[in-house]
């Protein structure tokens, strides 16, 4: 029986019963494609788990040293430093900064205007968001451009931990090694080492600088 085989958009062939590698260095699969496009500005020993060909990452990306990036993610003119992961489907803006060593879990958007700083733990499907009052057209009744409003910034500080299915509304700070509840609406700033949980968010009780509860 002949062997079945199908083909990757570059149209190179591949072994259909062939498991591709685990993990695939992102200067090796951004040459595979050889598309201009996806040559992000990428240092040395950055990885892509899985299959690459289903990352998109523009070519204004900067990526640090031993970044991980699962499937399905969308990447453009954002930064990410060394050792992070990024997990699934998610989607990062131009402008936004994500740090050294931090955990970016599946399903999560970090829109333009978000600086997470090293070390923060973001659990699944998070949400920023950059536009207090957000409208799809202007006055007029066209569709709004970038000049018809303003990125409205967020600022999540080191060490911090965001669980799974938060909203962050724009114009807030959160603390170091603060930690935010699953679920939780964040709608203004939270104290370094507090414990937010609720909608609206509410601090519960605080950790020491040590990391023990109080």
């Amino acid at each position: 029986m002949k062997r079945m085989e199908f083909r990757e958009r570059s149209g190179r062939a591949l072994d259909k019963h062939k498991s591709p590698p685990s993990v695939l260095k992102v200067n090796e699969v951004l040459a595979q494609k050889g598309n201009s496009h996806t040559r992000a500005k990428i240092a040395n020993s950055s990885s892509l788990e899985g299959i690459g060909f289903f990352c998109c990452i523009a070519p204004d990306v900067k990526i640090g040293k031993n970044v991980k990036f699962s499937k399905f993610v969308n990447l453009y003119g954002c930064e990410v430093g060394d050792d992070t992961k990024i997990g699934a489907f998610v989607e990062i803006q131009k402008n936004a900064k994500v740090g050294k060593r931090c955990k970016i879990s599946s399903h999560t958007f970090i829109c333009e205007g978000v600086t997470i700083e090293d070390e923060v733990f973001i659990g699944h499907n998070v949400t920023f968001v950059n536009d207090t009052f957000p409208r799809a057209t202007t006055t007029a009744g066209s569709l709004q451009t970038e000049a018809d409003w303003k990125v409205e910034t967020t600022l999540v500080k080191r060490g911090a931990s965001i669980g799974s299915g938060v909203t962050i509304l724009a114009n807030v700070v959160i603390g170091e090694q603060a930690l935010i509840g699953a679920g939780a609406v964040v709608t203004k700033d939270v104290p370094a080492y507090a414990v937010v949980s609720g909608n609206p968010g509410k601090v519960m009780r605080y950790f020491n600088q040590g990391g023990s509860h109080d």
